[in-house]
C-alpha cells in the first residue's frame, strides 16, 4: 500500500491541529483528553474515517500531555493522569526549575507514548488473530472479565459492579431485536415515550453528555475562579536543561512506559492509576526513595512516561477485542459508529488501511506534542491563563450542535445530551462510577447477543462453564480480580480501622 494515500496534507494536518487542541484542553484545569475527543466527536463525520481518527487520537495524545503543564507550573493536575506529576513537578518550579520540569515531562511524554505505539504495534495483531478463534460463549465471558476488572479497580467493588450492570441495563432499553434473539418488541421504555426510545439511547449524546457536559456542570458549581495573568505563569528562566538527565533514568523510562501500557490495557482503569503505580514504581526502585516529592526528576519521569503509555495500551483491548481501554478509546468507538465500522478481531484484518492509518497517525501525533510543548513551551504555558467564562460557553454550544447535528437533527438527542449531563455530574456524588457505567453501555448489547446466542447454540447454561479451556481460564480470571478486590479492601478498612 502506498504510503502517501494515506499520509495527505489534510491528514497530516488534522494530526498537528487534534494535538495542539488537546494540549490546550488538558493544559486547562478541569478540561481533559477525553472532553476533548467528545466536543469534538461530531466534526468526524464529514472527514471520514481515517482522517476523523486522526483527529481524535491527535487530541487523544496531546490532552494527556496537556496535563502536566499546569501540575508543574500550578500544583493542580490538568487531567485525572497527571496528579503525581505534582508531586516532583511543582517543588521544582518553586525552587526556580519549572522550565526544565516541563522539558523533562515533555520528553518522558514522547518516550512513554513511543514505547506504548510500538506495544500496540506488535501485540494487538497478535491478540486479534487469537480472538478470531473465540466462539459466543468465550466472547460473551471476556465481556464479563472486563467488567469485573473495572468493578475490582473501582474505588468500591459493589459499587463498580452496579455502575457496570447499571450501563449494561440502560443500554437494552429500545426494541429487542431479532439479531439479539429477540421477537422485535419494545422494552424497559416508560409509556408514551415509544416513538423517542424505540431504538434507545443514541451512543454519541450519551458519550457527549457524560464526558462533556457533566465536566462543565462540575467546574460551574465549584464557582468560575479569577483568572490568572501571564505574570502568575512562572518559568524559571535561571534553570537549565539537558538530555543527560535521562542517562541514569533509562530503566526508569522502560519500566514506567511498559507499567503505563500494561494498564492501559486492562479495561476501564484510566490514567491516574497509570501514573501512581509507574509513580510508585520508581520510588520502590530508587536508591535515594526520600528525594521523591520534594523535586526529584525521576518522579516526574515516571508520571509522564506512565500516563503517556497509556495512550497505545488502551487501544489494543479496543481494536482486537472491540473492548474500550478507557473512556476515551470509549469514545473512539462513536466514530467507527459513525463510519459504519465495526472494531473487534476482524477488524484489523478487513482494514488494513484504517489500521496502518492508525498506527502513522499515533506516531506522528507523539512528535508533533513533543514539537509544539518543547519548543514552544514558554508560550503553550499560558494556556492556563485562558478564562473559563468564555471557554465555558463556547465548549457548551459545541456539545449541543454536536448532540443535535449527529444523527441529522434530532432534538431528543440534545435532550438525551442534557439527561446524561446531569447524570454524570449527579453520579459523582452519589458514588457511582462513570467507567465502569459507559463501557457497560457500550458493551451491553453486545453481551446479551452473546449470552442469547450461546444458549441458542449450545442449549444450557453449563456450556459457560465447559465449553473451552479459554473459558474455564477467564472464569479463573474473573474470580482472581473480584477475589483480589475484596482482599484489598479488607486490608483497606483493617488499616482505616488501626489508624482510628
Amino acid at each position: 500500500m502506498d504510503l502517501f494515500d494515506i499520509v495527505t496534507p489534510l491528514f497530516l494536518s488534522l494530526i498537528v491541529g487534534g494535538t495542539f487542541v488537546g494540549i490546550i484542553f488538558g493544559a486547562i484545569p478541569g478540561m481533559t483528553a477525553t472532553m476533548a475527543v467528545a466536543v469534538c466527536l461530531p466534526l468526524t463525520y464529514s472527514l471520514g474515517l481515517n482522517n476523523g481518527l486522526a483527529l481524535l487520537l491527535g487530541l487523544y495524545v496531546g490532552g494527556i500531555s496537556g496535563g502536566l503543564v499546569p501540575a508543574i507550573l500550578l500544583g493542580i493536575p490538568g487531567t485525572p493522569s497527571s496528579i503525581t506529576t505534582c508531586f516532583d513537578g511543582h517543588p521544582m518550579t518553586k525552587a526556580g526549575e519549572g522550565e526544565k520540569a516541563l522539558r523533562i515531562g515533555i520528553v518522558a511524554s514522547l518516550v512513554g507514548g513511543l514505547i506504548s505505539l510500538l506495544i500496540l504495534d506488535l501485540f494487538a495483531p497478535v491478540l486479534a488473530e487469537f480472538a478470531i478463534q473465540f466462539s459466543y460463549v468465550e466472547k460473551f465471558l471476556i465481556i464479563l472479565f472486563a467488567l469485573s476488572v473495572m468493578a475490582a479497580l473501582s474505588s468500591d467493588m459493589l459499587m463498580g459492579i452496579f455502575s457496570g450492570f447499571l450501563g449494561i441495563f440502560i443500554s437494552l432499553i429500545g426494541t429487542y431485536s431479532i439479531e439479539s434473539g429477540g421477537n422485535g418488541e419494545i422494552r424497559l421504555i416508560p409509556p408514551g415515550m415509544e416513538n423517542w426510545l424505540e431504538s434507545g439511547f443514541s451512543l454519541l449524546p450519551v458519550l457527549i453528555g457524560l464526558f462533556g457536559l457533566a465536566a462543565i456542570l462540575e467546574e460551574a458549581e465549584k464557582g468560575v475562579p479569577e483568572s490568572m495573568s501571564a505574570k502568575d505563569v512562572k518559568i524559571g528562566a535561571a534553570s537549565t536543561f539537558s538530555f543527560g538527565i535521562f542517562r541514569n533514568q533509562i530503566g526508569n523510562l522502560i519500566r514506567s512506559s511498559s507499567i503505563g501500557t500494561f494498564v492501559g490495557i486492562l479495561p476501564g482503569v484510566g490514567g491516574s492509576a497509570a501514573s501512581i503505580l509507574a509513580y510508585t514504581g520508581a520510588k520502590t526502585f530508587s536508591k535515594h526513595p526520600e528525594t521523591f516529592g520534594k523535586g526529584e526528576p525521576a518522579g516526574i519521569v515516571a508520571s509522564e512516561s506512565g500516563n503517556n503509555g497509556l495512550t497505545g495500551g488502551a487501544l489494543v483491548p479496543l481494536l482486537s477485542l472491540g473492548i474500550p481501554g478507557d473512556s476515551t478509546t470509549a469514545l473512539l468507538i462513536g466514530a467507527f459508529t459513525l463510519q459504519g465500522v465495526q472494531v473487534g478481531p476482524l477488524f484489523i484484518g478487513e482494514n488494513p488501511r484504517t489500521w496502518d492509518a492508525m498506527i502513522i497517525a499515533m506516531l506522528v501525533a507523539n512528535f508533533a506534542m513533543f514539537g509544539i510543548m518543547y519548543f514552544a513551551i514558554r508560550f503553550m504555558a499560558r494556556v492556563v491563563t485562558v478564562p473559563k467564562p468564555i471557554l465555558f460557553p463556547i465548549i457548551l454550544m459545541m456539545c449541543v450542535i454536536g448532540a443535535y447535528t449527529i444523527n441529522y437533527g434530532i432534538m431528543f438527542d440534545v435532550w438525551t445530551l442534557l439527561i446524561f449531563g446531569l447524570f454524570g455530574w449527579a453520579a459523582v456524588k452519589v458514588g457511582i462510577e462513570v467507567a465502569p457505567f459507559i463501557i457497560g453501555f457500550i458493551l451491553g448489547p453486545s453481551a446479551e447477543i452473546y449470552f442469547v446466542k450461546s444458549l441458542e447454540s449450545f442449549g444450557d447454561l453449563t456450556i459457560f462453564f465447559t465449553k473451552s479451556w479459554i473459558a474455564i481460564f477467564l472464569w479463573v480470571l474473573i474470580a482472581g480480580s473480584i477475589g483480589g478486590s475484596a482482599m484489598l479492601a479488607r486490608k483497606r478498612r483493617m488499616q482505616e480501622a488501626f489508624a482510628e
